[in-house]
């Protein structure tokens, strides 16, 4: 029997190439919202998957709430027809006028932002009439000290600044705690609840100086089983509809499946253990150190370096992977993986049916 990843008309596609895997996707998209009490707590960021299909499967779902980084992420969500999507970004210069835009052009979209200082509210809020402001989500910082303001006094105050602003509409907070890591998930609960707890302090600050509860938004896949338990916290999980294998060896008390592949093809044999496949550092995400990807049909296959359009790998036998063979590998990481390729072929029942734009890897969609 062929297992679950190869593919029988492969021989007609190029490589390197991604693979998107529907029933998998679907079946992690089902395990995601099992593991939490109300799938309305769920605020999934697109950044992994980028296309509009997938899209479509978790409206389908019934995830009705999004996460983006980048204004072509948003359009995307609103091509999609999502109802309620968070820009986890604070736009500054040309992004206002086109998160602007964006809200004009897709007015069944609600669009939020973050914000983090009063200089840039006050630049937000400008591009929004006051009959029609925009939802703000104040960014706070839990130690991954790449934006925000620290919860506490100053925080406080500058939410409760943001009120006055014409055009805002202050009406959560956005906690991010990517920089926790820790494998063993006693401890990583510990790291996530002592981040969190400040969050938890500014919101009851924010709510007995009378203005209302905020909305929550807290974590990333590796801290949603944590906030998951928390009453009300609104999780944004990314990583999961795809998942990969430096997610997969860190936090194995999360059971999906790998939904995604990078297809490559033998193009050398450089000696008895030595062979090159055609996946460069422009094809799969190279900000870490070798291995970058891992082979599911190659399990000898040791990466020993890389180069634009090239990944040499040592083996146990080279005349087991004639030049032409195709090697079906995990990326270590997915996210960026993904956002390297224009399309993903699209595998059902071992056989490429169909392809998928992945059109928000793109800077700019129409706007």
């Amino acid at each position: 029997m062929m297992e679950w990843y190869h593919i029988s008309n492969i021989g007609q596609y190029d490589t390197p190439a991604v693979l998107f895997y529907p029933e998998r996707i679907s079946a992690n998209i089902d395990r995601l919202i099992a593991s939490i009490d109300d799938v309305q707590r769920l605020r999934v960021h697109v950044k992994t998957f980028k296309t509009l299909e997938i899209a479509q499967l978790m409206l389908n779902s019934g995830i009705r709430k999004f996460k983006c980084a980048t204004i072509a992420e948003a359009e995307m969500m609103a091509m999609a027809g999502a109802p309620d999507v968070l820009l986890a970004y604070q736009p500054v210069g040309p992004k206002v006028a086109r998160l602007a835009a964006l809200a004009e052009a897709f007015p069944d979209t609600s669009f939020s932002c973050l914000v983090d200082n009063e200089d840039s509210a006050i630049a937000i809020g400008a591009h929004f009439p006051a009959s029609n402001p925009i939802a703000v989500y104040l960014d706070l910082n839990v130690g991954m000290n790449r934006t925000g303001i620290v919860p506490g006094p100053a925080a406080l105050e500058l939410y409760g600044m943001l009120r006055q602003v014409q055009g805002l509409v202050p009406v959560g907070l956005h906690a991010y705690d990517g920089h926790i890591h820790e494998e063993d998930l006693q401890i990583r609960t510990e790291v996530t609840n002592a981040a969190f707890a400040p969050v938890a302090a500014l919101a009851a600050d924010i709510e007995a100086q009378g203005m209302p509860a905020p909305v929550i938004v807290a974590g990333g896949t590796p801290t949603f089983p944590i906030h998951a338990k928390r009453k009300g916290i609104e999780c944004s999980p990314g990583t999961f509809v795809c998942w990969d294998m430096g997610y997969k060896r860190n936090f194995p008390e999360q059971q999906f499946d790998f939904a995604a592949l990078l297809a490559g093809r033998v193009i050398s044999q450089v000696n008895d253990e030595l062979i090159t496949i055609d996946i460069g550092h422009k094809s799969v995400a190279a900000e870490m150190p070798l291995p970058r990807i891992y082979f599911l049909n190659a399990a000898d296959a040791e990466p020993v370096s890389q180069s634009e359009e090239h990944l040499v790998c040592k083996v146990k036998d080279a005349a087991q992977y004639p030049v032409g063979t195709v090697l079906y590998g995990v990326p270590h990481h997915i996210c960026p993986t993904i956002a390297d390729h224009n399309e993903g072929l699209v595998v059902a029942e071992h056989t490429i049916t169909d392809s998928w734009a992945i059109v928000a890897r793109n800077r700019r969609i129409t706007i």
